[in-house]
Formats: C-alpha cells, sequence, structure tokens
C-alpha cells in the first residue's frame, strides 16, 4: 500500500493587506496597519489602534473604497507658556 503524500502546505495571504480601507461596525472608518493569520491591527479615524483576533473580527471587517485620510501633522511651533503678572 503507498501512502499518499499531502501537497506541501501553502503560506495563505492575509485577507487585508497593509493600507487597506476599512470598515467596522463598532469603529467606523480606519486603514490597516498589519495582518497575519492570526490577527489583525487597525488603525481608526476616531478611535486609534486597535487589535483584533482575525477570525473572531473578521465578520464585523468589510472593505471600503474610499482613499486612505491624509496623516494630519503635528505643529512644529513651540508653545510659549503664558506669563506670570506680578
Amino acid at each position: 500500500m503507498a501512502l499518499r503524500r499531502r501537497p506541501p502546505l501553502m503560506a495563505s495571504k492575509p485577507p487585508f493587506a497593509q493600507g487597506a480601507q476599512i470598515e467596522h461596525a463598532k469603529y467606523g472608518l480606519g486603514s490597516v496597519l498589519s495582518c497575519t493569520e492570526e490577527y489583525i491591527v487597525i488603525k481608526f479615524d476616531d478611535h486609534g489602534e486597535k487589535k483584533f483576533v482575525l477570525a473572531i473580527a473578521i465578520t464585523a471587517l468589510k472593505k471600503s473604497d474610499r482613499q486612505p485620510p491624509v496623516e494630519k501633522r503635528r505643529s512644529t511651533r513651540k508653545k510659549v507658556a503664558p506669563v506670570a503678572a506680578h
């Protein structure tokens, strides 16, 4: 009896690419920062960064065809402390 060989396991591609625009049912629109077979990290417009277990969160995510938001740059001007009156 010959042993049947299984085909080599192929590394599966994560369902969401880095930079993909997504919409979450609770947190709204966001950008994928990273995605592996286990976790997805998303930076939401109004809720900051969140890390999810992909198998659980995938049902709450859908791809969005919006353009990525422009990153807000912080002001380079130094804030001057008010001078206390004597």
